[in-house]
């Protein structure tokens, strides 16, 4: 471990007792807190969170009041489209109720637009009504639209049979009102045509229970509890709580998820349902990993990852979500879910007060989103950074990559960013020093440096990053963010800062590094070609075939070529030549 670097578990804690939950990264800066901020300390993680507290849901939080619109308000293209399925019922005498559910009905009364229709049907499949659209279409003279039917698949959490068809340029899925029931080993239901009232109840959450009805223009609050609780931020099951999750104990993590969208407090009742013993073992062994990794993904996606991911930890599902091989070295240790998440805590802060340039600076393909994705998960593996398990082949792999791809069933390639990330962090921390200061560039020129290599003291800088660059590539603002938090370092005694200061000292520090990086022209280095390819080596060395030694020259000219942008393969191919015959002398001498 380099040194500097925080021992695994402890980080500079910058989350205040009663934090609020921020919102998505942006450039504005936040404002400060009105009550007193506590005193920032190093100190192991597990000795101190301020954020359960606000996780559990605080007497304040639950007398919130959340702006809730007395009626929806349709755009022109869900009038049309409204009205068409309006004249495809009276066309046919079909006697059909339509009603849009869930999702759309909930945002379209928070004031937020949405194009996730759903269509409820009373009376007939999804299919068969898709049918009769394409049916009154050919009638009026309008091209028929393809139908796509999605079969029941309970890994994606679709327990019905689902018709798709494209309506004005939108996607609209058809279904009809259901009643479920499950049987003792399964998650795929036993589907039977219900009523509104019955498909209102067999909901995950008591917000998502509502319905627009088009065929009246209203809202119908079937539970009678949808609207209310959408008023006070509740996320309330429209059944009782431990029944629902036991019917589909997915949707433990779907209670979470919207909690943490919208900033809503989980109901008390549901909180202890899902840290029921049996709830979460049916959790870990009944759904599969891929549907949890997609709950989690699209947690750390949102709005408010940290208030999810300190759910997860308070309900006491951290280890049921994010499943650890059998044997790791060193062995999981204490509390290490809440060092987990305090390092998120952290991450997510320092961040936020940087703003969102962090994520969205450079011109390589990375979008914005997925550097800030890989950058949460990164900080909240943190503490695992140093555990290693032995794979299917007996090798040796990190713990952290072990939960991304087998726990989550994630990328293979986001697992790799975020070991990548890690190793770049240790790496920036031991950089950082030096490029605020040249005290220690000569320790670091002889580990650049060999017999053949000789590097310029004003270039050790520039080499030493751009090697960190190369390899972490666009992910190397991420990793050094990572490397500025958890980097401990000297001259500043414990608590002598408050947090707002050393939240506004971390982030100073971070600008400058990533000036100093940027102003040695680094910024996209791994881009750049090597000035010499194995081939032109091997022509200088006048040896016919490749191996070790051509690829230590390689490693030599591309810190040769980092040294001297400006040089020139006549240059390069000279400076080769000038080693070989220095080399040779001194071994002649010997």
């Amino acid at each position: 471990m380099p040194p500097g670097l925080l021992p695994r578990g402890c980080l500079l804690l910058v989350v205040p007792h009663l934090r609020r939950h921020l919102p998505a990264l942006c450039s504005t800066l936040r404002s400060s807190h009105s009550h007193k901020r506590p005193a920032v300390i190093f100190s192991p993680v597990r000795a101190v969170s301020g954020y359960s507290a606000m996780a559990a849901g605080s007497p304040e939080q639950q007398q919130r009041s959340v702006v809730v619109k007395e009626t929806v308000e349709l755009t022109e293209t869900e009038e049309r489209i409204f009205r068409r399925l309006l004249e495809v019922v009276r066309h046919f005498s079909l006697g059909t109720q339509l009603r849009v559910a869930g999702g759309w009905v909930r945002d379209k009364l928070l004031g937020k637009d949405s194009a996730d229709i759903d269509i409820a049907l009373d009376n007939m499949t999804g299919q068969n009504f898709c049918e009769k659209v394409n049916e009154y279409s050919k009638l009026i003279g309008e091209q028929q639209k393809g139908i796509g039917v999605i079969q029941c698949n309970p890994d994606q959490s679709k327990h019905l049979e689902t018709a798709r068809m494209l309506i004005l340029d939108i996607w609209i899925d058809f279904v009809n009102l259901r009643s479920e029931t499950y049987t003792e080993n399964s998650r795929i239901p036993t589907m039977e045509i219900g009523t509104a009232k019955e498909d209102a109840y067999r909901r995950d959450l008591t917000i998502n229970s509502l319905f627009f009805n088009i065929n009246n223009n209203s809202v119908e609050d079937l539970t009678g509890r949808g609207i209310e609780d959408l008023k006070k931020g509740l996320i309330v099951t429209p059944l009782p709580a431990k029944a629902t999750f036991l019917d589909d104990p997915l949707r433990v993590l779907r209670a979470i998820r919207f909690a943490a969208r919208f900033n809503f407090t989980l109901d008390e009742d549901l909180k202890e349902a899902a840290s029921d013993e049996k709830v979460k073992s049916e959790l870990g062994t009944k759904i599969s990993r891929e549907r949890i990794g997609h709950e989690i993904d699209l947690m750390m996606s949102d709005k408010h990852p940290v208030k999810a991911m300190c759910d997860i930890r308070d309900l006491g599902l951290f280890y049921v979500v994010f499943s650890f091989p059998e044997k790791s070295n060193p062995p999981v240790f204490d509390k290490c879910d809440w060092q987990c998440v305090s390092h998120i805590e952290a991450a997510w802060d320092l961040a936020y007060s940087i703003g969102s340039c962090v994520f969205s600076s450079g011109s390589d393909s990375k979008s914005q989103d997925e550097r800030r994705r890989l950058y949460l998960y990164s900080a909240l593996f943190n503490p695992l950074r140093s555990m290693f398990y032995l794979d299917k082949r007996s090798k040796k792999a990190p713990v952290s990559s072990f939960i991304i791809k087998d726990s989550l069933k994630l990328k293979t390639s986001d697992a790799e960013t975020v070991v990548n990330i890690h190793a770049a962090s240790e790496k920036f921390a031991e950089l950082i020093p030096l490029l605020e200061s040249n005290a220690d560039v000569y320790a670091l020129k002889e580990k650049l440096e060999d017999e053949y290599l000789e590097i310029p003291g004003d270039s050790v800088k520039r080499v030493f990053a751009g090697l960190i660059l190369r390899e972490i590539k666009e992910f190397w603002r991420v990793a050094l963010l990572l490397s500025i938090l958890f980097y401990r370092e000297t001259g500043t005694p414990a608590g002598t800062l408050d947090e707002q200061d050393e939240l506004r000292r971390r982030k100073e520090k971070y600008i400058r590094a990533e000036r100093s990086i940027t102003d040695l022209d680094l910024d996209g280095v791994w881009k750049l070609k090597p000035i010499l390819d194995g081939k032109s080596i091997m022509g200088v060395m006048q040896v016919k075939s490749g191996g070790p030694l051509i690829g230590k020259w390689q490693q030599r000219v591309l810190k040769w070529q980092l040294a001297h942008p400006d040089g020139t393969v006549d240059e390069c191919v000279e400076w080769m030549k000038q080693s070989q015959s220095k080399r040779q002398k001194v071994e002649s001498s010997t």
